[in-house]
């Protein structure tokens, strides 16, 4: 799996950045020169509950690239519940920065407000997730942020091994939070993570590969308080070789079934 990854790294420098003096309607250009033998690696997650669409910036620069038909700055940027990139990671210069989560410019309402900022310092040859989280506040126009660093799995070509980690971006809960994923087809039950905080994640551990709900719950109780299963937003699989972060977002206390900023598990494609 390293040796296609870092493949993909290369095709993907050489076409991102080996075309960074023009635009066009296909490519979103990004304009942070990167050296290929000094790169950090970052994935951005929109998770605070109610945020709007925002682009990320690090150090003033646009790092975060949604498509747009014209060539100017998409207004959908990275929506609330969304993931930049969709797999794998963007690569940046390891260095100390400034990351803006930032309303695009042609958005509706509150075109360039800044909703949050971090001053994260991102090694050379790591690995990191940056998630907005929490409540956004429509009032003061903010929400709340962190990184992780990602310590990813040893790459592996098993076929009957993934790798799954829990992150908690919800603030509300009455307590830290378990992830326990149930097998759909054997119905065996696997505690993935136990007494996972507000802003915080769990390593990333071995389980077998299948189909899978997935379920959280507080450490003293077996009461599901957030679910994933085939009636409620669809099982998940995890692939052989593969490493997974399941994320909690949301507001424990709306209720309903269908708000969009209910209670959800996310589940996101580390490598």
């Amino acid at each position: 799996m390293k040796i296609k990854y870092i493949g993909l790294l290369a095709v993907t420098l050489v076409t991102v950045f080996g075309s960074s003096c023009k635009k066009d309607n296909s490519i979103q250009v990004i304009d942070i020169p990167v050296d290929a033998a000094s790169i950090s690696r970052i994935k951005y997650f929109n998770f605070a509950s109610g945020a709007p669409s925002v682009n990320f910036y690090a150090n003033g620069t646009k790092v975060s690239g949604i498509l747009s038909a014209t060539g100017s700055e998409s207004t959908t940027g990275t929506a609330y519940g969304g993931v930049y990139p969709a797999s794998n990671y963007s690569v940046i210069n390891p260095g100390t920065y400034k990351i803006n989560g930032i309303i695009p410019s042609t958005a509706a309402a509150n075109a360039n407000v800044t909703i949050s900022e971090l001053n994260p310092v991102l090694a050379n040859g790591k690995y990191y997730s940056l998630y907005t989280c929490g409540i956004y506040s429509s009032t003061t126009k903010t929400a709340e942020s962190f990184v992780l660093e990602d310590v990813l799995p040893p790459s592996t070509s098993s076929n009957t091994v993934s790798y799954v980690r829990f992150v908690n971006t919800i603030p509300n809960g009455t307590a830290a939070m378990n992830l326990v994923i149930k097998n759909s087809v054997t119905a065996v039950e696997t505690v993935v993570a136990t007494n996972i905080g507000y802003k915080a994640g769990s390593a990333f551990v071995a389980v077998p590969v299948g189909s899978y709900e997935l379920y959280v719950r507080y450490p003293s109780s077996s009461t599901n308080i957030i679910s994933r299963n085939g009636t409620t937003n669809g099982v998940v699989g995890f692939l052989g070789g593969r490493a997974f972060t399941v994320g909690a977002r949301g507001d424990m206390t709306v209720t309903s079934a269908t708000a969009a900023n209910r209670p959800l598990l996310d589940n996101t494609a580390n490598q």
